[in-house]
């Protein structure tokens, strides 16, 4: 049995292990691969990882708050992976563990429209954020960042670009992205960020990297105000199926994903 996991903590809400397997399913590889979620303090980490091969592992998908511990503890990662800081993809084979970063492209993949030009304001400062802040300079957006601790938004846009925005103005941004922690496991939301939940409006774009079991309250109030919203779970179908494509060498269907993540 060729195995896979989700490693995070906590890790018990992640969607990965039931969209995983159904996409496994749908492939007709049911009954040669398995995907699972292992919870890992961080202290635990990077054994973990070292001894997943011996294990019969192929490879993993990271979560909060191992990103970037993730690339630290691999032997070689892709050129993505070393310039954005964080990585959510690793592979095992007889030659070590290599690191990539999914988050990226499936961003890219789950907005489905140029943002060439346009503005975009990012919540947030974690190894999520990096990705993001990555992906979208790199796609010729124009990003500013917030942080509730400004000093790792600083630390952020001086690695990676961008610019600090110490007040941010939705009404300013053609695409909003939250990637911070608000909302996460269902605590706070929009009420944790300093954004006018009135001053959405159509022709933005909103993404909240957070998913549950109903909109956030981000895309409550960016759908109210008549922007074009993305959950986390259509970024997590996308990033997701970028790691299925890197370890099967098979495409996945992302209806059959959306579908087993959307319960």
């Amino acid at each position: 049995m060729k195995r896979l996991a989700v490693l995070g903590h906590p890790v018990s809400h992640s969607r990965s292990p039931v969209m995983q397997n159904a996409a496994l399913a749908n492939l007709g590889l049911a009954g040669e691969w398995v995907y699972e979620a292992i919870d890992v303090a961080p202290e635990f980490f990077p054994d973990t990882v070292f001894g997943m091969r011996a294990e019969g592992f192929v490879g993993a998908n990271v979560t909060v708050p191992h990103k970037q511990a993730a690339l630290v503890s691999a032997d070689e990662a892709t050129l993505a992976a070393r310039e954005i800081g964080a990585a959510n993809t690793l592979s095992f084979s007889s030659s070590g563990i290599t690191a990539e970063n999914t988050d990226a492209p499936g961003l890219i993949d789950a907005i489905d429209e140029p943002v060439n030009g346009k503005t975009a304001l990012l919540l947030g400062a974690g190894g999520a954020a990096r990705a993001v802040l990555w992906a979208l300079s790199r796609a010729g957006a124009l990003v500013v960042v917030w942080n509730r601790t400004e000093t790792r938004a600083a630390e952020l846009v001086m690695s990676l670009g961008g610019t600090l925005a110490a007040a941010p103005d939705i009404r300013t941004a053609d695409l909003i992205v939250n990637a911070s922690a608000a909302g996460l496991g269902g605590q706070g939301g929009i009420d944790d960020l300093p954004i006018d939940p009135d001053g959405f409006a159509p022709g933005q774009i909103v993404v909240d990297m957070v998913y549950g079991d109903q909109p956030s309250s981000i895309l409550a109030a960016a759908e109210a105000g008549g922007a074009r919203t993305i959950d986390g779970i259509e970024v997590l179908v996308r990033q997701g199926a970028h790691s299925l494509r890197l370890w099967t060498g098979l495409d996945p269907s992302l209806e059959v994903m959306r579908e087993a993540a959307r319960g």
